[in-house]
């Protein structure tokens, strides 16, 4: 029986919103900002430190950073003093938040690889939202972004997500083979949102056949 939804999605799709719709229609919990503050908690970082990393591959200056540190006699005394968050540490955390969600069950988790970690488990149902770039920009206008921002966000956002499936997970973004489903969400979020309940409700009858 299916008891976890992930839901992988473009930037500016809606797929936060689609989640928070979706759990509550479900009386599931949300695991999207919970599970940022969930990874700081585990990684004693500030909040802000972990949405910077979290779906992103480390810069350049920073992997530099980290190699210096390694690779330093002075910084392998001392590496133990200092407390490098970076993208790795963050993806191991990651994952045993959501290895925990999926053990709880009744969860909806929206992206950070979640589709990946899980791609195994038979009661967890994957989605990928997506939208056209117009539809994205007009999404991040109404939240209040300049146009010259929402367009900058939309053009970066979803590279950075594709480099780190890339890297961490070895597979192209979005990797098609892995999702239950794929759904233009310029349908409007509460057909989205009825759309993949019914999606559910067809692999549930196949997985109790």
């Amino acid at each position: 029986m299916i008891n976890i939804v992930t839901i992988e999605r473009e930037y500016g799709s809606g797929g936060g919103e689609i989640a928070q719709l979706l759990a509550k229609q479900l009386s599931w919990k949300l695991w999207d900002q919970l599970l940022t503050e969930e990874i700081a908690r585990l990684a004693e970082c500030p909040k802000a430190v972990v949405e910077r990393r979290e779906e992103r591959t480390d810069p350049l200056y920073y992997r530099l950073f980290k190699s210096f540190l390694r690779g330093s006699y002075e910084g392998s005394i001392n590496a133990h003093k200092l407390k490098v968050v970076d993208s790795e540490s963050i993806l191991k955390i990651t994952e045993r938040v959501v290895q925990h969600a999926a053990k709880t069950g009744n969860s909806v988790i929206v992206g950070r690889g979640s589709q990946q970690f899980l791609r195994n488990r038979p009661d967890t149902f994957r989605v990928f939202l997506y939208a056209p770039r117009e539809d994205k920009v007009r999404r991040l206008l109404a939240r209040g972004k300049s146009e010259e921002e929402a367009e900058q966000l939309v053009d970066t956002i979803d590279r950075e997500r594709a480099d780190f499936i890339q890297k961490y997970f070895r597979v192209e973004w979005p990797d098609r083979a892995v999702y239950h489903t794929m759904i233009n969400t310029t349908i409007g979020d509460p057909g989205v949102v009825n759309m993949i309940l019914d999606f559910m409700k067809t692999v549930d009858t196949r997985l109790t056949a």
